[in-house]
Parts: structure tokens; sequence; C-alpha cells
């Protein structure tokens, strides 16, 4: 019989189950939406019970969509969101409060005062990041504070933290395994990068108690089994990877040097820079790439809050009908007419770190349409990215490596032939888009192929094959005129929501 691999990919709007063949095809694919919660301007959440039905829900649909038999997949790899903070009961699994999403703000001022104790310094010299309430410590710190009773059950060890990879794991082993891996926990502010574990100072600075936190087992390592009652078998669950992680490693960008960008609900820039973590340098983050068994890889990352989710909000204001469209809209315009949209809906995240940061557009003329407005969305988001990549390239030369020379990119919107056209121009490298565009899935999937022991690194690395090149076309002059121009837009909008 065939054999499969299974990779859950639970994202910021959607649970997503994808089955592929051991050499990395996608056979079939299942996906479900779920609410997003705005309690407030700045503030996001997610229900918990909605994030574990929906991902069960998908992994179901889809071994039944393509007649597989639960006995036919050899192991399972999780995806996540990243930073998106849960607590349950240890006992029942019971969710305690909603998640609080990796985009919500409610943080900033705890991260304000954490600065102003001049604590930042050591959190970003043992974690790698930098205080911003997009990390998951003062979020669950916030909880402790505010969810009546919770701490005092923390302590008597009563209650569970996790990312979602966490509660997936939690849910699918009946209760049986609380374990994260290394990409997740490093994104918690929590984990110190050089020992590979938490970190007990900076639990005590935040009067955290540890045991409230998961296990810490390699990407590649056990973390028990799914239930058979829960998809028909007890499948082994052998990898486990941050979203953005599994992409870097879907996209086979096994060795130093090689990186890629994700574009979901926000962007993701990622260079592998091998066998230590190398200092961040301006606005940058040191994060862990994977561990597999004893051996950590590490990665510099850019951040960006929004980049679909700009698209999206197009689309909310009656722009277009479907995401799809702006695409069609952004071509009846040459350029952007001199219009910059700065989409800082929630903060600014790499290299400026503004949490107080807010949407803005500029350049608004009588002359300006709407497909002016979808071009500079567009352009927005590459823009963002050029800010990483600027940023990126300085510190990896200021350690004696070399800056990314190409561009592998996946999610939704590396499927627009013209937003990748406008980020290699933006960027001045050639941007690549592979056959296989569920990078982010293919990246768990062929984890748990490694953790199962049916696939080698030589073998992910040859799962990789180019479906098209966008090649710069923009002179090097006017390249840098625009970045003038957005940087000049990037400043306007900062600070917006502070006080004072």
């Amino acid at each position: 019989m065939a054999k499969y691999l299974l990779a859950l990919d639970q994202g910021t709007t959607s649970s997503r189950a994808i089955l592929f063949t051991l050499e990395g095809g996608l056979v079939a694919m299942a996906q479900r939406e779920f609410r997003q919660i705005y309690p407030a301007p700045g503030l996001v959440e997610h229900d918990p019970l909605e994030i574990w039905q929906t991902q069960l829900q998908t992994a179901q649909e889809v071994l039944a969509r393509a007649g597989v038999a639960p006995g036919q997949v050899v192991a399972l790899g999780i995806t996540n969101q990243r930073e998106t903070t849960l607590v349950w009961e240890r006992a029942t699994g019971k969710p305690l409060y909603n998640a609080i999403v990796w985009q919500d703000r409610r943080t900033a001022p705890l991260c304000d005062e954490l600065k102003a104790r001049g604590l930042e310094a050591l959190f970003r010299e043992r974690t790698g990041l930098v205080l911003d309430p997009y990390f998951s410590a003062t979020k669950l710190l916030w909880l402790l504070e505010n969810v009546p009773g919770l701490r005092e059950k923390a302590e008597r060890g009563e209650v569970c933290f996790g990312t979602v990879d966490t509660w997936l794991i939690y849910n699918l082993t009946g209760g049986k395994v609380h374990a994260t891996d290394p990409t997740n926990a490093s994104r918690t502010l929590l984990f110190n990068l050089h020992t590979l574990a938490w970190d007990e100072e900076l639990l005590e600075l935040l009067d955290l108690p540890k045991a409230l936190l998961p296990e810490v087992y390699p990407s590649d390592g056990g973390f028990g089994e799914a239930l058979p009652g829960l998809l028909g078998a007890p499948i082994p669950i052998r990898g486990v990877l941050g979203d953005q992680q599994a992409a870097l490693f879907g996209q086979a960008a096994l060795e130093a040097g090689q990186g890629k960008c994700t574009y979901g609900t926000g962007a993701f820039l990622l260079l592998n820079t091998g066998q230590r973590p190398v200092p961040p340098g301006k606005g940058l983050l040191t994060t862990v790439a994977w561990r597999l068994g004893d051996r950590a890889t590490y990665a510099l990352e850019g951040s960006i809050f929004i980049a679909g989710a700009a698209v999206q909000w197009l689309k909310d204001l009656g722009l277009i009908r479907e995401s799809r469209e702006v695409e069609a809209l952004a071509r009846e315009a040459e350029d952007s007419g001199g219009v910059y949209l700065v989409p800082a809906f929630t903060g600014l995240g790499s290299p400026h770190w503004d949490p107080y940061a807010r949407g803005a557009i500029f350049g608004l003329t009588r002359g300006t349409t709407r497909a002016h407005l979808a071009r500079a969305a567009l352009e927005g988001v590459a823009f963002q990215v050029r800010d990483a990549f600027v940023a990126m390239e300085a510190a990896a030369r200021g350690e004696g490596g070399s800056a990314l020379r190409e561009l592998r990119v996946d999610g939704g919107m590396a499927q627009s032939d013209l937003f990748l056209q406008i980020q290699a121009d933006l960027l001045g490298v050639p941007v690549l888009r592979p056959k296989v565009t569920e990078t982010t899935a293919l990246g768990a999937a062929l984890m748990a192929g490694v953790g199962a022991g049916v696939l080698a690194l030589e073998e992910v690395k040859a799962s990789w094959r180019e479906s098209a090149r966008f090649v710069p076309s923009l002179a090097q002059a006017d390249r840098e005129a625009l970045y003038r121009g957005w940087q000049k837009a990037v400043a306007r909008a900062m600070g917006w929501a502070k006080e004072g």
C-alpha cells in the first residue's frame, strides 16, 4: 500500500489539513475558516475550541476526500500560527480564556514598562527577540493578571500554557502530551537560544510559574500518537514547526545563506544562518529554524504583521469582491500614481517594532483611482519586505555572511504574478516561486517524514522545484526613489496611536 504524510496547518484565519506523498506531492486538501474576535481596537482573539474542532474536521475530511486509509499515514506533522497564547485546565482540557492572537496589541503598555526597567537588552540577548506585544510572554502575564483565579490555579500546577501546536498536541493525544518544539518555544520571550531551554531568570522577572510551561522536544521528536478514535488509527506525531520555520524547511532552504518569504496574513522573511544564533542587528529577530535530534539550526527573521490582510482590507472596503481580483484591478494602473499605503493596521513589525504605528495613505489626489489604491496596497506589502531585507543584509554582512541573492516565496500572495514582479523590482533580486506553493504544510509533512525515519535531508532538498522566476526590471535609480518615498510615509505613520 502507498504511504502518506499528513500535515495539520493551523493558521490565523483557517485550519487546513493537507495529505502528501512521501516525495512531497500534494494529494488532497481540506480547509475551514473560523471566527476572528475583536473585543476592542487592537485586540484579536480566537475561540480555542473552534481552533481544535476545525483542525480535527479538516484532518478527517482530507483522509475521506483522498480515499486513504488512516493506517497508510506514516506520520503526522503540525505547523501553526506562532505566538498566539492559550491557557487551559490540565485535568480537563477546558480553555480558561480565548486564545490571544499574535496580532493582539493589548500588552504594549506592559512592554513599555519592561523597557523602562532596562530589561530589553537581557531579553534580546537570551531570546533573540524584542520586547513587543507580538510575543507570548506578555500575553500570558496579562492572562494571569486579568483572569480571576488563574494565577492561583497556575501556581498549583493546574493550568497548561501553550502556543497553538501545544494545544493541538494536547487534544490529539487526549491530554497525555503537553509539549512544544524549539521553533515555537523560541517565539515566547521565555526560551534561551543558547541553552535551548526555558530561561529561569526571565520567568522570575515576569513572575511566571514554570509549572505552566510545556516540555520542549526536538522538531523531529516523538510527540505521542493521535487517539485512534479521532482519525481512525494511532497516527504518530513526528514533526512540529512554527509556520514560518516550516515554510523555510518546505522551501528546502537547509543551508546557511538560503532564505524565503511567506505571504500569509502577515509576511515573514527568514534567512538560514546555520548552527549558531547570529546577533539580529537592527530590527530583526533571531529564532530557531528547527532542531533535528540534538542539533539546532538558526535563522534571522523579519516579521511583517500585515500582508494578505491588506488585500482583505480592500475587500472589506468593497473595492474588490474577492481577494483574487486585486491583481486585475492593480493592473489597470501602470504605477501607484504617487500613492503610498502603509498597512500598519496592528502596528509595524521588523525593523521598526512600533506597536503604536497605524495604517495610513499618503499622496492622494483627485486623480487617484481604485486601481492606484490596489497597486499601492501590493506595493505596501513589498516595501515592508524591502525594509526587513535591508536590515537582514546589514546583519548578515556584519557577521561575515552573505545576504540573500534570490528570494524563494510562498503563501497566498505568491500566486500573483504582478505582486511578485513588484517584489522583485523593489528588492533588486530575483524572486522564485516553487511548483508546490503550500510550503508551510509541506515543511511540516517533510519534518514528520524525517522524524519517522522515512525521509533523509537529501530527499527534502530534492523535493523542491522551481515554477516561475521574476527578475527585476526597474532601474536602480527609480527603485531607490520609490523607496525614499516609502520611508517618508512610514515615518509619518509611526507613533500615531501613542498618547501625548
